[in-house]
């Protein structure tokens, strides 16, 4: 993305969803802000969100139009005399319920006529603010992550031939514009991994990598927030803890549903004060999409609303010389062009 357009998008997005942050919620009647374009706004392509109208309230299921506005799908029912196969409330009732229910939720946001509040004017969610399992995640999916990833670990360590698959607690997930807690009485050493989230539509076992794209629902930005010194110093150097602090999972800003967009060719890029830290293409994963889903479900039930973090490129904090780590005031903006950009400021609790 050219830093013209980085400079529009970030105006817009932090000025809608920054008051995530301490300074206080956000509510319905804020003055509108400006906004800059919206990724993937071809006609008829759905960016799903669940938002709120201030901070820590409920959730509700919502599109996003080109010009950055919402259309609440349960309200846009009720107004089409619609009777919804879900809860408007929740994403992962919309998933569960299949094709059918998101061909509805397409043409309720093409017929909504009015616009809904404006992104300025709302709090985004997590698109997935509760998912029901740990999320699933995927180590050295990236050839130069892996040999970056030597000076961490006994170099002898071979590439593997299969997906390095591990899971992050529930609570890590977190706004896409929502503060990161930091307490240097837990870790000091936390560290960036921007990454592709896949969200499972269609749950399974064994499903086949030339089925697997048939069970994706769509995709989001996902920053798989990582203790270092929890990771590699304590608990057996197992990587389960160091991934599952609270708050270090931020997913967002919506769900680009599979149909509209290319798995195989998005340009992730994060950042820290602005500072590009890791820059890729997807095509550079080791392991694709399909071929994750396929091991991971092999004799592993996936369910509806299941995400997957599918790996981080090269450029992570701990494997510079010197090491970089996260620390209370900074900004880590992780973004995927084609779908959006989240926004997250270390916080100190």
């Amino acid at each position: 993305m050219d830093e013209t357009r980085r400079q529009f998008l970030m105006l817009g997005v932090t000025a809608a969803m920054g008051t995530m942050l301490p300074e206080g919620p956000v509510h319905a009647k804020a003055a509108p802000q400006p906004h800059g374009p919206i990724p993937n706004a071809a006609a008829g392509s759905l960016r799903l969100v669940t938002y709120g109208l201030e901070a820590g309230g409920p959730g509700r299921i919502g599109a996003v139009t080109a010009d950055g506005h919402i259309v609440d799908i349960g309200r846009a029912a009720q107004r089409q005399g619609i009777t919804l196969a879900f809860d408007p409330t929740q994403m992962v009732s919309l998933i569960a319920a299949g094709p059918a229910a998101l061909a509805v939720v397409g043409r309720l946001a093409a017929k909504a006529g009015e616009s809904g509040p404006a992104l300025a004017e709302v709090v985004l969610q997590a698109p997935i603010p509760k998912p029901t399992r740990n999320v699933y995640a995927v180590g050295w999916n990236y050839l130069e992550h892996f040999e970056e990833g030597k000076v961490l670990r006994d170099k002898a360590v071979e590439l593997p031939e299969h997906p390095v698959f591990f899971t992050k607690g529930v609570h890590t997930v977190n706004g896409p514009f929502a503060p990161i807690p930091f307490d240097p009485k837990v870790s000091s050493m936390i560290d960036w991994e921007g990454e592709l989230a896949v969200i499972i539509g269609k749950g399974g076992k064994n499903i086949t990598e030339a089925e697997a794209l048939s069970h994706v629902f769509g995709y989001a930005v996902i920053n798989d927030t990582t203790a270092r010194d929890i990771q590699h110093k304590k608990h057996g150097e197992q990587w389960f803890k160091g991934k599952s602090l609270d708050g270090h999972g931020p997913l967002g800003p919506w769900i680009v549903t599979a149909a509209d967009i290319d798995y195989d060719d998005l340009h992730l890029t994060t950042r820290v004060n602005g500072v590009v830290k890791q820059q890729a293409n997807t095509r550079q994963m080791y392991f694709k999409v399909p071929r994750i889903i396929a091991e991971l479900s092999l004799g592993l039930t996936l369910e509806p609303g299941d995400i997957i973090a599918t790996g981080t490129p090269p450029g992570i904090g701990a494997a510079r010389n010197p090491p970089e780590f996260l620390k209370p005031g900074d900004v880590l903006e992780t973004e995927i062009a084609e779908i959006g950009l989240i926004r997250n400021v270390i916080t100190a609790v």
